[in-house]
């Protein structure tokens, strides 16, 4: 079987799992979130119920890996930036995330490439 090119059409997306696999590391990503001490500031800038925050993220994750548009089908289109734009999000916050991004991806089944 070819390997795919990851990033040419819906090859990273599919490599995810698709929309259930983004639904499910969405949901590891702020289930670290609500645990890690490092990530308390941003977790404080979320919502209590996680919900439909998690949905939001993993659909925005589904456009942006190649995958359908389903963030904008249903919630309308976003720039990152300005809707991020009432938080005070500097390197520390950043980091915060990224962290917590990062334990979620580790803990999915993806292949090494």
């Amino acid at each position: 079987m070819e390997q795919p090119t990851f990033g040419v059409g819906d090859a990273s997306y599919r490599a995810a799992g698709g929309t259930e696999g983004l639904l499910q590391l969405s949901r590891r990503f702020y289930e670290v979130m609500d645990t890690l001490p490092a990530a308390r500031t941003i977790r404080n800038m979320h919502p209590a119920d996680l919900s439909s925050t998690t949905e939001r993220l993993a659909y925005f994750l589904c456009g942006w890996l190649g995958g359908p548009r389903l963030y904008s089908e249903k919630f309308g289109g976003i720039n990152i930036p300005m809707f991020h734009s009432h938080l005070p999000i500097g390197v520390a916050e950043r980091d915060a995330w990224l962290l917590c991004m990062a334990h979620a991806v580790d803990e999915q089944p993806y292949s090494p490439e």
